[in-house]
């Protein structure tokens, strides 16, 4: 599979639930959401840039068989987390309020993306693939994307979504995928 596709996909799925997709969500009741799309787009973007460039670093600096190990266990680890569940941080979203709209849920979005679930599995799927442009385009649009889902369903749905479906949905595919790394890293070594 292409790394864009892949990291377009793990990305999304990893977005689903996390508390940033609750930050959009909650600024899409402040903000249009064009406005709120075009923040957390441009947040994303530098966010990714960021994971990107230190995923192909930990990708060159170590060898394939280490950097799968370290993938399988990193993503059986955000099936977890993402089991565990995260909260909205609205203090990085109160700090930046006195920003113009943009400017504020960008600066939001990105305090909030630091050292997330998104940013770390960004980086995992960079040192593997070893396609700068293809993950950080694909996991830019993925978080975009499933962002953009969540503004649309939540104003549509409100509280009727199902929630833990989304959730053990997710985890499921972060664990499989973190298995079949590890089965990877351990059976072509």
């Amino acid at each position: 599979m292409h790394p864009f596709l892949i990291a377009l996909f793990l990305v999304f799925i990893a977005e689903m639930g996390d508390k940033t997709q609750l930050v959009a969500l909650t600024f899409a009741t402040r903000y249009t959401a064009q406005t709120v799309l075009s923040g957390v787009g441009a947040a994303t973007l530098l966010v990714h840039l960021f994971s990107v460039v230190l995923g192909e670093m930990v990708g060159l600096a170590l060898p394939v068989f280490w950097v799968k190990l370290l993938a399988g266990v990193a993503f059986v680890g955000f099936g977890l987390w993402t089991l565990r569940g995260d909260t909205a941080d609205e203090d990085a979203a109160a700090g930046a309020h006195r920003f113009g709209p943009v400017l504020t849920v960008a600066t939001a979005f990105f305090l909030a993306e630091l050292g997330d679930k998104t940013m770390l599995a960004t980086v995992t799927i960079a040192s593997q693939q070893q396609d700068f442009v293809g993950v950080w385009i694909g996991s830019t649009v993925g978080m975009v994307v499933a962002d953009g889902l969540a503004i649309i369903v939540g104003k549509v749905l409100g509280k009727q979504l199902p929630e833990k479906t989304i959730k053990y949905g997710a985890a499921a595919i972060f664990i499989v995928t973190g298995v079949v790394t590890l089965a990877e890293a351990v059976f072509s070594h």
